[in-house]
């Protein structure tokens, strides 16, 4: 019997998962979930001091590894997260007792997740068809959150996969007509930049720029979700923007066992990806449109499935040993 702590730290949220993995169970289960604010902690020393300052269903002693799924790039032993106030360092896990722990980009525990009960309940926005998607092909995980995540999950040869992650939302965005690259300039003189990436376009704070700029209401980005039955020009044009990202992905990594979108936005407003200008997008190709209709489309608005990839990569060290 293993125990491991699968942590999903987000620039909003930290979700903890404590899970069992027996010898022969094909996936660990799930015992408890401490869910906690990642802005409110001062460190990570400290959100982790956070997590064991209450009961939980194990101790940070009796714990066999600590899987951290961070939201940024993952360097050796350490993350320095874009969106959150300090840095991530494995070494930090003594501190609280914990002996062993894996340090992973957030979007590789979401890409192992497609291969876990998170995504059982995954809606299907495109169904698949034969002849344009193969079932072992790599996937593409996207997600708009805090920051625009990406992920590739490729076969290994061995009947596993490998996550591969990419800081892909910090690449330029691509404006294709007047009135997008209007909005564009617009973003750019808000936010003193010198070009657009996916993380101020396809994001909550995204969202509303975008509601700003074609309303003049400034709002936040929970304000602007609330209103979103009455706003079908933000609802279009982030439907639009999100397809586009969700296109450009798939492409790079030849996405032909299909794409999962995760992260918050579409999960807590599925309106974002099920208006027809998403998929009108996606499949946006004078080259490539029929494999894109093609593809396997799915929304994993399971908020927890970072921490089940987490669980489950910790798993697959703790069989082999690593």
């Amino acid at each position: 019997m293993h125990r491991i702590l699968a942590a999903d730290v987000g620039g909003t949220h930290s979700r903890m998962g404590f899970f069992e993995l027996d010898g022969d169970a094909a996936a660990p289960r799930l015992l408890g979930v401490a869910r906690l604010s990642t802005p409110a902690a001062g460190s990570f020393p400290e959100l982790l001091a956070n997590l064991f300052s209450t009961p939980q269903p194990f101790a940070a002693r009796d714990c066999d590894l600590a899987v951290l799924a961070v939201a940024g790039p993952v360097e050796g032993h350490i993350c320095t997260p874009p969106n959150i106030k300090w840095k991530v360092d494995l070494r930090d896990i003594a501190a609280v007792g914990l002996s062993r722990g894996a340090l992973i980009n957030d979007f590789a525990a979401q890409a192992y997740a497609c291969r876990s009960e998170a995504v059982r309940d995954a809606r299907v926005l495109q169904q698949g068809q034969d002849g344009h998607h193969v079932a072992g092909g790599a996937i593409a995980v996207i997600g708009a959150g805090t920051g625009l995540g990406h992920c590739a999950l490729v076969p290994d040869g061995h009947g596993g996969n490998i996550a591969v992650p990419s800081e892909a939302g910090h690449a330029p965005f691509p404006f294709v007509n007047d009135e997008e690259f209007a909005f564009g300039a617009f973003v750019r003189s808000t936010l003193g930049l010198d070009y657009c990436v996916g993380d101020v376009i396809v994001t909550g704070g995204g969202l509303a720029r975008l509601h700003a700029y074609l309303t003049g209401e400034a709002l936040s980005p929970a304000e602007v979700t609330a209103r979103l039955a009455q706003s079908p020009r933000t609802v279009e044009w982030f439907a639009r923007f999100y397809g586009r990202a969700a296109r450009m992905y798939a492409l790079a990594v030849m996405a032909l066992g299909g794409v999962y979108l995760a992260g918050g936005v579409a999960a807590r407003n599925p309106i974002l990806v099920e208006h027809p200008a998403f998929l009108a997008e996606f499949r946006r190709s004078g080259t490539h449109g029929a494999m894109l209709a093609g593809l396997p489309v799915l929304l994993n608005a399971n908020q927890d499935s970072g921490m089940f990839g987490a669980a489950l990569h910790g798993a697959g060290l703790l069989r082999r040993g690593i």
